[in-house]
């Protein structure tokens, strides 16, 4: 198999890379070890946003570039980002009002060209946000960010990518690369056997574990780039009505966010614990849990304990390492570091990196490709929708066009395909025209129906693929319906 472009990685930065090449001309062969997503693409906060912590560290280049991408996500993936309200109850202890609200005005300021509502202050005695607050905190502040669904975003980047003729290759191995002139021939290895592809690039976007595929797989004596931390969340039942959220300061001067989640919950996190050593896993401890429950307890009348935690996930974020003691403090900002000239065939490894900034960073990973590749067209992605992203109205807008068109389909399954699939809808609807038409009910609004879609083109393989990334309905699914899922699944995949 020959490609210009060999891609390392299934990951929000892989993905993006894919979709910006493939769409300016270049052929593309991503493989991942895993499930899409399935590293710490599905494990981030589930925002986009400028960071507002960022701006006291002095960051502002990553903040404006990661505001300026905010627009660009709404505008491209309106099913997927929506816009929320945050409100900061002002603790003095932490930080002074005065730099609170300048770094709330700058913040503003650099977000002057989009449309989400500017921040203000907000008296929390008097208004819904603070219902749910303990009542020392009776002054705060409300702001604009966006959330995210983060594993979907990097399928839609897949799906985009593959429309435009890349191979999208989930579980499979790189087991070795070498440079062969102008030329890399890397072994595959998968479910069906070993395969060899030649490259005219190879692209290293393996997140957290980038430095280990330069040394053990690559075989490249070079000093560790990465510092590797750990972020775990909790999911607790709903502490508070409204779609609104919370950033909170807590005593060690870290923010943490708590939002609502998938209608019934409420997210916590983050956590920040530098991961030493050879292992690379992820997993929270009970230290964490703790953590987060003592900062909402400061905050909120109603107290959450460990044993109110109904989920939890841990992610691995890969920091560039700048030498800063504090992973708190190691800056946010990517490196795309280039290996190669004119003579050989370039080797682009991509380093650290967010989630709100990774179209950017894509578009500059393949803009550096453009000596080897001159017949490359110009960058396109930032006015181009995703997949389901062309819905040129606002959600509930397009759910009612849907009800005209699928009667007899409840409103609350169609919203809920539109938040998933955008304009794709009647793609994965198909045929059909009733719930029957469905098939199999799983619970949690998730049918057979949709599910053959994640399996023909989406490439889920596995219940955990659908349960956990394609969708979050293993928070609702009980151990039996998760059984149906997996045999149908199992059966399905013997009928492909």
């Amino acid at each position: 198999m020959q490609t210009d472009l060999l891609i390392i990685g299934g990951g929000i930065n892989g993905a993006g890379i894919a979709r910006d090449a493939a769409g300016r001309g270049l052929s593309v062969v991503l493989v991942e070890q895993g499930d899409l997503a399935a590293g710490t693409s599905s494990a981030s906060s589930k925002l986009v946003h400028g960071g507002l912590r960022y701006l006291e560290q002095l960051q502002f280049s990553l903040v404006a570039e990661a505001l300026g991408e905010r627009a660009v996500l709404l505008r491209t993936a309106p099913h997927l980002v929506r816009p929320m309200r945050f409100v900061m109850p002002h603790a003095p202890e932490v930080r002074p009002a005065w730099m609170i609200r300048s770094g709330l005005l700058l913040y503003d300021w650099l977000a002057r060209h989009d449309t989400l509502p500017r921040s203000t202050e907000v008296n929390l005695l008097e208004a819904l946000y603070g219902s749910a607050l303990q009542p020392r905190y009776t002054r705060g502040y409300a702001y604009s960010d966006c959330w995210v669904d983060d594993a979907r975003l990097v399928i839609a980047n897949a799906r985009a990518a593959a429309d435009l003729g890349a191979r999208i290759m989930p579980r499979t191995t790189c087991l070795a690369a070498r440079r062969d002139g102008q030329c890399w021939r890397a072994r595959l290895k998968s479910a069906a056997g070993e395969s060899e592809v030649s490259a005219r690039a190879l692209v290293n976007a393996a997140g957290p574990w980038a430095d280990r595929f330069l040394f053990e797989t690559l075989r490249q004596p070079t000093k560790t780039l990465l510092r590797l931390v750990q972020g775990s969340h909790i999911v607790v039942p709903r502490l508070y009505d409204g779609d609104h959220a919370f950033i909170i300061q807590n005593d060690d001067r870290r923010v943490i966010f708590v939002y609502s989640y998938e209608g019934d919950y409420t997210l916590i996190g983050t956590t920040e614990a530098e991961i030493k050593g050879e292992e690379i896993a992820c997993q929270i401890t009970p230290v964490e849990v703790q953590y987060l429950c003592r900062a909402v307890n400061r905050y909120f009348a109603r107290q959450v304990y460990p044993s109110n935690v109904v989920w939890s996930y841990c992610g691995i974020r890969a920091l560039v390492d700048n030498g800063t003691g504090n992973p708190s403090r190691v800056s946010r900002e990517y490196l795309l570091r280039l290996d190669g000239n004119l003579t050989e065939a370039p080797l682009l490894s991509v380093l650290g990196g967010k989630i709100t900034t990774y179209r950017r960073l894509a578009e500059r990973a393949v803009d550096k490709l453009a000596s080897w590749f001159q017949a490359m067209r110009k960058p396109w992605t930032a006015g181009v929708p995703l997949p389901g992203g062309e819905l040129r109205m606002p959600v509930e807008s397009y759910v009612d066009d849907l009800m005209t068109r699928y009667p007899t389909l409840p409103r609350a399954l169609l919203r809920t395909l539109t938040q998933r699939h955008g304009s794709r809808v009647p793609t994965v609807l198909a045929t059909a025209r009733n719930i029957v038409d469905l098939g199999e009910h799983y619970g949690a609004d998730l049918y057979a129906r949709e599910v053959d879609y994640f399996m023909k083109q989406e490439w889920a393989l596995e219940a955990e693929d659908v349960l956990w990334r394609r969708t979050k309905t293993g928070l609702r699914l009980s151990p039996e319906q998760q059984g149906k899922l997996r045999a149908y699944m199992a059966r399905r995949q013997l009928a492909l």
